[in-house]
């Protein structure tokens, strides 16, 4: 009768160890800490200082248009009145929705395609080559080209900002995994070939099992790090394409968006431009400067096991 409340305690802090030994390696790199706090704070900026600042972002009002910084505008107007500062919070939420889903579903696709790959020896060849397929694309043209054929369908089928989004974030999503199914592939290559793997295969453990209890796990590492980069590889794309005018409609705006927006209009309110701009470029580094601390952390020569 002890004994499940004895190893689940131990579990519990074996869990607990290798938690605190995790964060006492990322905390020793400066880069990653920083990072975590920058993109700490963008999130909190994006979705707390719209509830203290609670104008909408397409509202139009002529009369204070192109104005400066003021305490009524922090970050000024555009040409047709809108509150910048409302704009390019409310235009980080949508890009961060887009960053965090479209990564989500690279590393679904990204990590089974690995560890089938790197598993299943007989699907090796077929789903790699299938992987160098992807990577030989042009991505960017094909994301414009596939944008420009479904937008008005989707658009059709669940609304002008629905539609887009979805189609956003999966086209992004689909053609952003393979980084990650290569890495994950190396891994389980290395993993499988590990003492434990051939015990756990002698006692007749069902091979999805082995899967799911010992090679996933332990693969885990580098899947984070993927996630991490995967959030800002999925916000420049979307950025891109609404750079290029093929993203969001310009009542719902994104970083990208107002910077395809505030182009014309450098000379008069090149705060337009240079708000999205930074938060884009702070969003990517901090995510980045994560990513590098993740993947310090998790390495088997600094964090003993």
């Amino acid at each position: 009768m002890t004994d499940a409340p004895l190893s689940e305690t131990r579990a519990s802090s074996r869990s607990q160890s290798f938690l605190g030994q995790l964060w006492g390696q990322f905390r020793r790199h400066p880069g990653g800490v920083i990072g975590c706090i920058v993109f700490v704070a963008i999130l909190l900026a994006v979705y707390v200082l719209p509830i203290l600042h609670p104008v909408d972002p397409n509202k139009i009002n002529i009369l204070d248009r192109n104005k400066g910084p003021s305490f009524a505008h922090p970050f000024g107007t555009d040409n047709l009145g809108h509150d910048l500062f409302a704009q390019v919070m409310a235009g980080g939420q949508v890009s961060l929705a887009v960053g965090i889903t479209a990564m989500l579903i690279s590393l679904v696709l990204g990590t089974a395609v690995g560890v089938i790959s790197g598993y299943y020896r007989r699907l090796d060849g077929v789903l790699m080559r299938i992987t160098d397929l992807f990577l030989a694309l042009p991505i960017l043209p094909l994301l414009l080209v596939i944008t420009m054929l479904f937008r008005d369908t989707l658009r059709s089928a669940f609304g002008p900002n629905t539609g887009i989004f979805l189609l956003i974030v999966t086209v992004i999503g689909i053609t952003s995994w393979m980084h990650t199914a290569r890495i994950v592939r190396s891994d389980v290559l290395s993993v499988k070939a590990q003492e434990f793997i051939l015990a756990a295969k002698s006692s007749g453990m069902r091979e999805y099992r082995i899967i799911l209890r010992h090679i996933l796990p332990n693969v885990l590492s580098s899947v984070m790090v993927s996630a991490t980069l995967g959030i800002a590889s999925a916000i420049i794309t979307e950025s891109a394409l609404s750079f290029l005018g093929l993203g969001f409609p310009s009542d719902f705006p994104t970083w990208g968006r107002l910077l395809y927006d505030g182009v014309n209009f450098l000379q008069i309110t090149p705060a337009r431009a240079i708000w999205p701009g930074l938060m884009i470029s702070l969003t990517v580094l901090s995510v980045n400067y994560i990513g590098d601390g993740l993947r310090d952390a998790l390495d088997p020569r600094s964090l003993k096991r």
